[in-house]
């Protein structure tokens, strides 16, 4: 069941992204190719404002041509800790912080082509800080009750997968 690598070629090196091919040996002896994306590990928080209501950031996302409502979220710094991670993002795109973080689940969103290990996090007794984006970064924060939130997923408002299974599994567990 186990694959063996034979050689691996970075193919393309970016800021965030490496692009790899990989020689490997299969389980019944034959060879194959692997492309795969070689990136950071990455963090998300749901902002707990009240009982009933959640922060989400409004941004628009380039790959996909359109404006999206998502948990924050970002990459994990070389040999940064996730929760470090969120406390940054946290503050950065929704001008709050909080001395109550516990992580909530974490998982591998796209097993077959990429390394991303993305943990989600939830904040409560959050504290209202300015806002500091990254220069690149055009956001705006957006306060919901969690009726609404649910709305936008059934919807189809919410297409994140980290903010689908980030909501949906929190709100299966306080429900």
């Amino acid at each position: 069941m186990i694959e063996k690598l034979i050689k691996s070629k970075k193919i393309y090196g970016g800021k965030i992204l490496n692009f790899y091919v990989d020689d490997v040996s299969l389980p019944n002896g034959k060879n194959a190719k692997r492309e795969y994306i070689r990136q950071p590990h990455a963090a998300a928080v749901i902002p707990i404002i009240s009982r009933q209501k959640i922060v989400l950031v409004k941004q628009y996302r380039y790959p996909i041509k359109k404006i999206t409502y998502e948990i924050p979220a970002g990459k994990l710094d070389n040999g940064e800790k996730a929760i470090d991670c969120i406390k940054r993002e946290l503050a950065e795109e929704t001008g709050f912080t909080s001395n109550n973080i516990k992580e909530l689940i974490s998982f591998y969103p796209s097993t077959a082509f990429s390394t991303e290990k993305l943990h989600i996090f939830v904040a409560k007794n959050l504290k209202k800080v300015r806002i500091h984006p990254d220069e690149d970064e055009f956001i705006k924060p957006v306060i919901i009750n969690y009726t609404k939130a649910l709305e936008w997923i059934e919807t189809g408002k919410i297409k994140d997968a980290k903010t689908l299974i980030g909501l949906l599994y929190y709100f299966s567990k306080t429900s």
